[in-house]
């Protein structure tokens, strides 16, 4: 339609075209800090794995030196936990770092060591159980793991801004 065709006391106005509406930038932005709520339980379950493997430490160790049977018992219960945050830990990478297959892999890669160093358990009732000596090597890589998630996960929430949403993590 043109300006002639208008009728009587009609104006014709531009309207102005949204490259981005502004409903697809709120939906972004909220996705955003979707994520960001999802690094943080990446950290704090991190947090939780590096806590579980020095809990099991201390609990085979005071069994050893004959603590008794509860202190087995913590052992294999903190084990089975920690092995299960492991996977959390890997599920919140998954969303909070969607995308960034790097830091996904990364997190994956605890679950993956932690269930190889539970089968790596050995006979516990035969004497030179050397298997069980890789065991213990696997819960300090394990460990040293968790550790450094954390601290990847937290140096991506510090360089986050808060109302824009996350940006590339630092490698």
């Amino acid at each position: 339609m043109t300006k002639s065709e208008l009728p009587a006391g009609m104006q014709a106005t531009a309207a102005p075209i949204e490259v981005a509406p502004r409903s697809l930038r709120r939906t972004r932005r909220a996705l955003k800090r979707v994520q960001q709520a999802f690094v943080w339980l990446y950290v704090f379950t991190a947090l939780i794995v590096a806590v579980g493997v020095l809990l099991q430490a201390f609990s085979i160790a005071a069994y050893m030196r004959g603590a008794g049977p509860n202190a087995l018992e913590m052992h294999q219960t903190g084990g089975f936990v920690t092995h299960s945050v492991e996977i959390v830990v890997f599920l919140a990478a998954l969303i909070g770092y969607w995308g960034l297959w790097k830091h996904v892999g990364f997190a994956l890669l605890l679950p993956v060591i932690g269930t190889i160093q539970v089968l790596l358990i050995g006979d516990t009732d035969a004497s030179g159980g050397w298997i069980n000596g890789l065991h213990g090597l696997f819960a300090l890589v394990v460990l040293l793991l968790a550790v450094a998630l954390a601290q990847s996960g937290k140096r991506t929430l510090s360089a986050a801004p808060t109302d824009k949403g996350m940006e590339q993590p630092h490698a």
